[in-house]
């Protein structure tokens, strides 16, 4: 059952006890007065009657010691006359309980008879049929007899309104329900419409349409509700946009990985099957041994610089303070005799924080970029700085430059702009998505400034200690 209708039913069963409870109490307090009131005029009624009785009894002709019982009889007729119209009966009885006159009609019941006392009148409720009526006692005393007196007071007006009044209150009672279903409907159907929202937000979202929200009608807790499912939902969005773009890197990654072991494998088998299967001449074979030596290096590289971007990812950097010009000796010593181009370096005096041969494979791999991307004659230059937050590394070079739309991808592992030029030069593309990785380890990212056709800039900032939150992200603070 949907909740709309549970709210729905819970309010008419609540309205109809309530209706029910309400009306049987009010009923029954009226026919409770009407009845009380009735007992009154009953009790009342037999007062007079006794005093009557006796009058009636001293007024008769005295030709006896005591009160003949046709006086008596006459007495009753005389009295029940009097009652006529009102629905009254008499019965009047002897010392001995035997009755000396009944009206017509009179019940047989006698418990009233048997207990009455004297100075007291008692009553009973009696059902006859289809008739109600207030039975009362009392005994008169009179010419020396005890005589019992007893009424019968038609009632069933009483009890014929108390019907009414229960029949009618039903009715109003369901006319009542009847509005109060069909108000409390609209009501509770505004009430759960953010709910209804709710759900079919979630419906949708469980098919796959991780892009609709439920919309918020109301600033209540539901409408609070709505708006926390759906900050919920643009983090489950963004969270599965992710992993999404996480699964399509890996797919890519093998794809690319497969690709590039694919093609020094091809030529290393090929040479070494021309090498196996026929006898060459000296340079033949030279230029044989030399592909398959060189494609076997490129192989050696891309597998050391994967294993390199595995551990950085599992590993820490256990970060020392370092002269910058150490960095400087370090690369004029392995770049200082390229014939090439032009190499240049410029160091500022600093102490950096870092792991010293994870900073110098950043440096080799940026540098070995920058030479693949200039020509022959080009310029390549090394720089470092000090900043109010660290130390800045700059690589520049002059060459062929990154296309605008590449910039956000050549950190991506197997990814290259000129994958001819890069693999002609032994790449592999994994030398910006190694030091991505060992960047992320100093606290440290790779910042991409090119332009077609005029160069690359790359730098990055190492932090001072000061400001290191963590070694290797582990380092602790020194003041």
């Amino acid at each position: 059952m949907k909740f709309l209708y549970k709210i729905l039913l819970c309010i008419i069963i609540i309205t109809a006890v309530s209706f029910g409870l309400s009306g049987y109490f009010f009923v029954d307090y009226v026919f409770r007065t009407a009845l009380d009131r009735e007992v009154d005029q009953a009790l009342d009624d037999s007062n007079i009657l006794q005093f009557a009785m006796k009058t009636a009894a001293l007024n008769i002709p005295t030709k006896y010691d005591i009160l003949q019982d046709t006086a008596v009889q006459e007495i009753g007729m005389n009295l029940e006359k009097t009652g006529q119209g009102t629905g009254r009966l008499i019965r009047i009885s002897d010392e001995l309980r035997r009755p000396l006159y009944a009206g017509n009609g009179f019940a047989q019941n006698k418990d009233i008879l048997e207990n009455v006392k004297e100075d007291t009148v008692m009553w009973q409720i009696l059902s006859q049929g289809d008739r109600y009526y207030i039975h009362t006692g009392t005994i008169v005393d009179t010419i020396d007899r005890k005589l019992y007196l007893e009424t019968m007071e038609d009632v069933t007006r009483v009890y014929d309104e108390r019907a009414t009044g229960f029949g009618v209150y039903r009715q109003v009672t369901l006319v009542m329900l009847l509005c109060t279903a069909v108000v409390m409907f609209f009501i509770c159907t505004l009430l759960t419409k953010p709910i209804r929202l709710l759900t079919r937000a979630t419906r949708k979202m469980a098919a796959g349409d991780y892009g609709y929200r439920a919309k918020q009608v109301s600033n209540d807790e539901l409408g609070q509700l709505t708006q926390n499912f759906n900050s919920m939902a643009n983090v489950l969005e963004n969270t599965i946009e992710e992993l999404q773009d996480a699964v399509r890197a890996r797919e890519d990654f093998i794809a690319a990985f497969s690709h590039e072991l694919k093609t020094p494998l091809t030529a290393i088998i090929g040479y070494a099957d021309l090498l196996r299967s026929r006898k060459l001449d000296d340079d033949k074979h030279f230029m044989c041994s030399n592909y398959i030596y060189t494609e076997g290096k490129r192989l050696e590289t891309m597998s050391f610089r994967l294993l390199d971007i595995i551990v950085t990812k599992r590993g820490k950097a256990d970060l020392l303070p370092v002269e910058a010009e150490e960095f400087a000796r370090y690369l004029e010593e392995m770049f200082g005799e390229n014939t090439n181009q032009e190499f240049r370096v410029s160091f500022e005096p600093g102490t950096v924080y870092a792991d010293l041969n994870l900073i110098k494979s950043v440096l080799l791999n940026l540098l070995d970029n920058a030479f693949k991307a200039s020509s022959p004659g080009g310029v390549v230059e090394v720089s470092g700085e000090n900043t109010s937050t660290g130390y800045l590394f700059r690589v520049r070079d002059f060459g062929i430059g990154i296309p605008e739309e590449e910039l956000n991808k050549v950190t991506e592992a197997f990814y290259m702009v000129d994958k001819s030029r890069s693999r002609s030069r032994n790449g592999a593309g994994l030398g910006l998505a190694l030091c991505v990785q060992i960047l992320n380890l100093h606290d440290s990212r790779l910042n991409i400034e090119s332009k077609e056709g005029e160069g690359t800039c790359i730098s990055f900032e190492l932090p001072r200690r000061e400001q290191t939150q963590r070694n290797g992200g582990g380092a602790e603070n020194e003041k």
